[in-house]
């Protein structure tokens, strides 16, 4: 059967957007344990999800290493995920939602968004290219370019940073940074490091903000 022949189910779309950000993160193949473990399902659902997604040509199957997307596969993940950022960004911008509850709210809509709409809406925002927490939205070709960025983690004492992006996965870590305005796009200067995986303290429009060594792992700077 052609994997365009019906329309992708809810749970198909949820597994392929799954499989596109782990290929991401791992550059290659995914691994079954992996994708239960970001999915929460046991390995032998996800192992049976799997050889249906492979019969229906949305992926490819390497023994021993895991899955990856065909081009319809990424066709979908990024339909999926063009819909979800779009959505996120509509909440935050036009409901003022704030960011730290738009993931849920997107989770819920994204699989009933068309295409007209999702393009209208992207009209309605001027056709951006991120997101509320700085993740790049797919284009209506279904194109996207991921940023070269490094952990705030990683930067030396003294550097000056740009804020660019941070998961949308812990609320209450956005909660604290929108606190503080820390928001995607603001500027940061790393002002003191503490030892033995201390926090970090960077400055913002001249007051400091000390930051865990987790959260500071999570943001990515430019």
């Amino acid at each position: 059967m052609s994997p365009s022949a019906t329309p992708p189910t809810t749970a198909v779309e949820d597994y392929l957007k799954a499989v596109f950000a782990l290929e991401s993160r791992l550059g290659g193949a995914v691994p079954t344990t992996a994708l239960a473990e970001r999915l929460g399902i046991t390995p032998g659902a996800v192992s049976a999800m799997l050889r249906r997604l492979h019969d229906l040509g949305l992926l490819d199957h390497e023994p021993y290493r895991g899955v990856q997307l065909t081009e319809e596969g990424r066709r979908v993940a990024l339909r999926t995920l063009r819909n979800h950022r779009l959505l996120e960004l509509f909440l935050v911008e036009v409901l003022d939602v704030p960011w730290d509850r738009v993931h849920d709210e997107a989770e819920r809509l994204e699989h009933a968004l068309s295409d007209d709409l999702a393009e209208r809406i992207s009209a309605k925002l001027g056709h951006p290219q991120f997101d509320p927490h700085g993740d790049p939205i797919p284009t209506q070709q279904l194109e996207m370019t991921e940023q070269r960025t490094r952990r705030l983690s990683d930067v030396e004492v003294g550097d000056e940073v740009r804020f660019v992006r941070v998961s949308d996965a812990d609320p209450a870590m956005l909660r604290f940074l929108a606190a503080r305005g820390i928001t995607p796009g603001v500027t940061l200067t790393l002002t003191d490091r503490q030892p033995f995986g201390g926090p970090l303290t960077v400055r913002l429009a001249d007051e400091d903000h000390p930051l865990g060594p987790q959260l500071a792992a999570a943001m990515r700077v430019s």
